[in-house]
């Protein structure tokens, strides 16, 4: 459906790293925007702070309750607490906001959205905020939603190998000066991961509860749950802190409730354009190296378990910036601007 009306748009948060992937994908897609505006609640002083946008100068405005007087979709990007103010404004300055910050993530109230998988849920009850998922979530959900489809599930299992970049700038620049100083012997600074994370793995970054599990494992299973519309599918995932700069890579093991091959899962695969299929191969292999920046998510070995009836091993890579994040609020923005045409 062409889209006439055109649309006021802000970012608030343009220093975060996912503040900066949603500049760049708005920049360069078409989209009906009439004004682009970008706050960030650090700027005190007019004009003392500028971003890029489409390539042209422009000015990093202070944020505050008058702000947003003329827009009509915002992203939030900042942190937790300047996205909380924001989105609490978005139904008393009647626009909507899409959260990237999984500020409302656990809100029940607040949907949580996966373009493609449950984004129906924009058009029909059109909220005032929208909570972009985990990037493990946005990844899962596609994969799982298009299993189900074709097979069914019965049960699944991820292990989830967790980049610096999820903890922004900040993990990445410690993960690269711990690094350095490893290799020349120096001293470690320890001030993201608390531990060693150069050429090291980590099995929690987080305080873990009783059971053992994070908060943030437990936050992306119900999420998952909440976008499938299926709050007793049976899953179980664990999230391992791994010394490489971008990507989430998943090794799923599922169990389909109607038979299948390996042959039959590239199929599936191969069918969407969100996938990109790359059957195990020594000279290129799916890795973080080769899926970063990328906008699909990738899908290398699949395994045949022959211990479980109808069970298999899936490998998957998704940039947590682009497919992870990202291009899921922009899909989301593009639902919400054809619904309101």
């Amino acid at each position: 459906m062409k889209i006439k009306k055109k649309f006021n748009v802000a970012v608030v948060g343009t220093d975060s790293l996912r503040g900066k992937e949603i500049q760049n994908i708005l920049s360069k897609e078409e989209i009906p925007i009439e004004k682009i505006d970008f706050f960030d609640p650090d700027v005190k002083e007019e004009y003392s702070k500028l971003t890029q946008f489409g390539g042209k100068p422009k000015v990093v405005h202070h944020l505050d309750s008058d702000s947003l007087q003329s827009a009509d979709l915002v992203f939030l990007a900042s942190d937790k607490n300047a996205s909380r103010e924001v989105g609490v404004l978005a139904k008393k300055k009647k626009f909507q906001a899409i959260d990237l910050s999984e500020t409302f993530n656990t809100e029940t109230n607040v949907p949580v959205v996966v373009a493609g998988v449950n984004d129906d849920i924009v058009a029909r009850k059109k909220p005032d905020i929208i909570a972009n998922p985990h990037p493990v979530t946005v990844i899962l959900a596609h994969l799982f939603h298009l299993v189900i489809q074709r097979f069914g599930l019965a049960r699944a299992i991820s292990l989830i190998l967790q980049p610096a970049s999820a903890h922004e700038n900040a993990g990445i620049d410690e993960l690269a000066n711990q690094s350095v100083a490893f290799l020349s012997s120096s001293a470690l600074q320890k001030k993201v991961f608390k531990q060693q994370i150069a050429f090291n793995l980590l099995s929690h970054t987080e305080k873990p509860e009783k059971d053992g599990f994070c908060p943030v494992e437990k936050q992306i299973a119900g999420e998952i749950k909440r976008v499938l519309e299926n709050r007793e599918f049976p899953l179980s995932l664990s999230l391992i802190q791994v010394p490489v700069f971008h990507t989430y890579s998943i090794m799923t093991f599922v169990e389909l409730k109607r038979k299948a091959s390996i042959q039959g899962l590239e199929n599936l695969f191969k069918e969407s354009m969100l996938f990109k299929l790359y059957p195990p191969n020594v000279s290129c292999p799916v890795s973080s190296i080769s899926v970063a920046g990328k906008k699909e998510i990738y899908i290398g070995q699949i395994k045949k378990e022959e211990s479980f009836p109808n069970s298999f091993w899936v490998w998957a890579v998704a940039d947590n910036l682009t497919r992870g994040s990202a291009l899921n609020a922009f899909e989301i923005a593009k639902k919400i601007f054809s619904s309101s045409t």
